[in-house]
């Protein structure tokens, strides 16, 4: 059967119109971005989504992680989250769960998703094995069959940390890092290998991992297990030898016709996010890039969603396809509800931030210009990212004029120059 990226290769299709119209791009444009891998349309037949595209000339997408903890295991609440950062925006949704029944709770987060969903399955499989002896005791076939149970489940895009190789750790081990490795993941298999002394199952049996995303038709998503866990360890050895591993294996996977797309840092200061972002695209071809921030200082706990939006919109205008979000309780906690809802709508202001530097999505800010001119305020609810949260501001405070707000008052400067250049000098009608 044929992969999405193989039936590109030999023409237009439905699903390429689909997304050439709503990206109001031409279709041999979608056609050739998918066929040759800059874009990538993650769409797991088990799981039937509404299809969207990451990758070059498209919109800039964003992620909401959520998912249980050993701490807090609540399904429902977990669902809700999903609901709200979908409500709020998010293009994808990742299942990070680790407390209570994993199994059931991806199952029913994949079954009410009417977005692209992704995993990252060794979160399951390490925990599993740790529960019985310790992390590193995983086997091969674990891992391929952890895989394989969330590619049939429905997953369309996966987390795996196939550039980890004995010879990346060996650069870890011979420089040194402030934070060493931050990525649950690819602490997984960097103490694996440090452990049995073998080269990364992922990394070595890629093969057979690009025959089970043929098979089930979902995206690799090659993680980045070195990213930069603070400012001092941004763009080091470690990182860049395990970004040109994966430049060498988005190559593989293109050749076996397999959607990939590689993620990026991480805690990045802003002066290096364009580079970050420009090495990307060279080292791995043009591949779409997800990043999760990139955090621009490691002192704001509280406020990571503030800092990772500010990486987030260089990084888009740069050229990222692809951002994860962060929430105020990044490096502190669970998110609650309130903190995915601030964190959606934080990392769709910098994708928008970083699509209008790239041509796209002005008409929605025109929209808000004209209804701002006109004072229409019911015009402006409809334009804005978060119509409960500026209908809640604007009514706080009173003001006597139903088209003004308790800033300005009667000295709103729309209204005054609106009524003078309406009716000309004196106030009176112009002609």
């Amino acid at each position: 059967m044929s992969t999405i990226m193989e039936e590109a290769r030999r023409g237009v299709t439905p699903l390429i119109r689909k997304i050439a119209e709503r990206e109001r791009a031409s279709e041999e444009f979608v056609r050739n971005g998918i066929a040759s891998g800059r874009i990538v349309v993650p769409s797991n037949p088990a799981h039937g989504a509404e299809p969207a595209a990451i990758g070059q000339g498209m919109s800039v997408k964003i992620n909401a992680n959520i998912g249980t903890s050993r701490d807090i295991a609540d399904p429902e609440g977990e669902l809700r989250k999903m609901r709200i950062a979908i409500r709020h925006g998010a293009d994808a949704i990742m299942d990070l769960s680790t407390g209570g029944d994993v199994d059931a709770i991806r199952r029913m987060l994949i079954r009410e998703c009417p977005v692209m969903i992704g995993s990252v399955p060794i979160y399951q499989t390490g925990l599993t094995a740790a529960r019985r002896d310790a992390v590193v005791e995983m086997t091969e076939d674990d891992m391929f069959s952890g895989i394989e149970r969330h590619a049939r489940d429905g997953m369309d895009f996966m987390t795996v940390h196939c550039g980890i190789t004995r010879e990346t750790v060996g650069w870890l081990k011979r420089r040194g890092r402030l934070m060493d490795v931050v990525s649950r993941g690819g602490s997984f298999l960097t103490a694996w290998i440090l452990h049995n002394g073998e080269e990364n199952p992922l990394y070595r049996n890629f093969g057979y991992l690009l025959e089970m995303a043929r098979k089930h038709e979902f995206a690799l998503s090659l993680g980045d297990g070195f990213r930069p866990g603070c400012i001092s360890d941004a763009t080091d050895q470690a990182q860049l030898s395990e970004l040109m591993t994966l430049g060498h294996l988005v190559e593989r996977a293109r050749e076996a016709g397999v959607q990939s797309m590689v993620e990026g840092p991480g805690h990045v200061p802003l002066d290096q996010v364009p580079a970050n972002v420009r090495l990307e695209k060279s080292l791995c071809h043009g591949a779409p890039f997800y990043v999760l921030g990139p955090l621009v200082t490691d002192i704001a706990p509280g406020y990571d969603h503030i800092v990772g939006a500010i990486g987030g919109a260089v990084a888009a205008q740069s050229g990222a396809d692809f951002l994860c979000y962060l929430t105020p309780a990044e490096h502190l906690s669970l998110p609650d509800e309130d903190d995915v809802r601030e964190g959606v709508i934080a990392s769709k202001i910098a994708a928008h931030a970083g699509d209008l530097c790239r041509g796209i999505g002005r008409d929605r800010d025109d929209a808000m210009a004209r209804a701002r001119k006109a004072l229409d305020w019911e015009a402006m609810y409809g334009a804005c990212l978060d119509p409960e949260k500026a209908r809640r501001y604007r009514s706080r405070g009173c003001t006597k004029s139903e088209d003004g707000c308790s800033m300005c008052g009667d000295v709103c400067a729309v209204k005054i120059v609106n009524r003078y250049l309406v009716r000309g000098p004196g106030g009176s009608d112009g002609c």
